[in-house]
């Protein structure tokens, strides 16, 4: 029971530390408490953003089996919100005018996708050689999730890149596709998105401990992550820039990330407003697994739909939109309200705690209409 000492008192640690602007709710508290209660989870980091301000800047629990308090600036997994981030930088680019959502990618580079062959920093390209429909994906098709990519080729059965549909067609998550991407900005534009991400987002919004890479001053405040069964997955040093989900940071610096992003800077409001455009409707009941079949329009969920690098939805607040991101350790979500300008981050080297999302979500936005039965299936209460 000596981990649910050290539990306690390093969540009465951080309330000390929070932020300099502490105006939510103590019910707040109250929830995460009870959430990391009920499903046992070790360690939740979360942040409130009220008009373009952190407001809310806390941690709760451990960051290790050793019970070392999770911090505000301890290093966690951001997985698959690195997405969203890249789209950020990829709208600056359009901005400048390098890049067009809409032209192919293949007219950037300077010999035939397949020609590249399978390149292990990126993708299996040559296995595209005999269809052609990889001559019509567009930066557009790859942050709305409709290449027609399974999520990794490493899921096929055989190991092979392939198209499961038309691109552009309908949505089915794929990182594969934001690799694509990453490889047609680096080859193709001559860019290094590490340094392009570093210089146009972390160190605009002041995110001193946020990289797509390892970094060894990152190992004194590190958090380990716990899985399903409770079992200790020790922090993965990522060496390779990936734009699908290499990113480490901290609830600080994503706070200040989106509140950066909620005040439209470093992208002009027109793209800021396009990433938040319902783009393309989603069909499916669930997100995962990623090709599962579309559902009959009648059962389909009503106003979903993927933006660019976020995905949108209609609900009892009005529009809003979120990301989330996972792997066997790790739970993590944003969600915004458009009219309110009010959005939640919510960090967790424990993935147990994505089960309580709805409910912190809840107590800090009141009920937001997100589509958790969509994003967790029926595990989200």
């Amino acid at each position: 029971m000596g981990w649910r000492r050290n539990l306690a008192a390093a969540a009465l640690a951080v309330l000390a530390v929070g932020g300099p602007a502490q105006t939510q709710s103590p019910s707040l508290d109250a929830v995460v408490a009870n959430a990391m209660t009920k499903t046992g989870a070790r360690g939740i980091a979360l942040a409130v953003i009220e008009r373009g301000r952190p407001v809310f800047v806390r941690s709760y629990g451990v960051r290790n089996a050793a019970g070392e308090p999770l911090e505000r600036n301890t290093i966690m997994y951001g997985a698959s919100l690195t997405k969203s981030v890249f789209a950020y930088t990829v709208m600056q680019l359009v901005d400048e005018g390098k890049l067009d959502l809409d032209r192919p990618l293949a007219t950037y580079l300077a010999k035939p996708l397949p020609d590249y062959g399978n390149l292990d920093a990126y993708g299996n390209w040559g296995d595209l050689a005999d269809d052609d429909r990889w001559r019509k994906l567009t930066a557009r098709m790859v942050l709305t999730h409709s290449t027609g990519f399974a999520n990794f080729s490493f899921v096929e059965p055989d190991g092979k890149l392939r198209f499961h549909f038309d691109p552009g067609s309908r949505y089915g998550y794929s990182g594969e596709g934001m690799m694509l991407l990453q490889f047609a900005i680096e080859q193709g534009l001559g860019l290094d998105l590490g340094a392009e991400m570093q210089r146009r987002v972390f160190d605009r919004f002041m995110m001193p401990n946020t990289s797509l890479i390892w970094r060894a001053n990152f190992a004194a405040n590190l958090a380990d992550g716990w899985k399903i069964d409770g079992s200790v997955e020790p922090h993965d040093e990522r060496s390779r820039v990936r734009a699908a989900g290499s990113m480490d940071t901290t609830i600080g610096d994503m706070a200040n990330f989106v509140a950066g992003f909620m005040r439209a800077e470093g992208i002009t409001p027109r793209s800021r407003a396009e990433m938040l455009r319902p783009q393309l409707p989603i069909t499916t009941a669930r997100q995962f697994p990623s090709l599962a079949p579309e559902s009959p329009p009648a059962a389909r969920i009503k106003g979903l739909s993927a933006g660019l690098g976020v995905i949108t939805f209609m609900g009892p607040q009005g529009p809003g939109f979120f990301k989330g991101g996972h792997n066997d350790s790790t739970g993590n979500t944003w969600v915004c309200l458009k009219r309110r300008s009010k959005c939640i981050i919510i960090l967790s080297n424990d993935v147990r705690a994505e089960a309580a999302f709805p409910a912190i979500v809840r107590a800090a936005l009141g009920e937001t209409g997100a589509p958790w039965t969509w994003e967790y299936g029926t595990g989200a209460r």
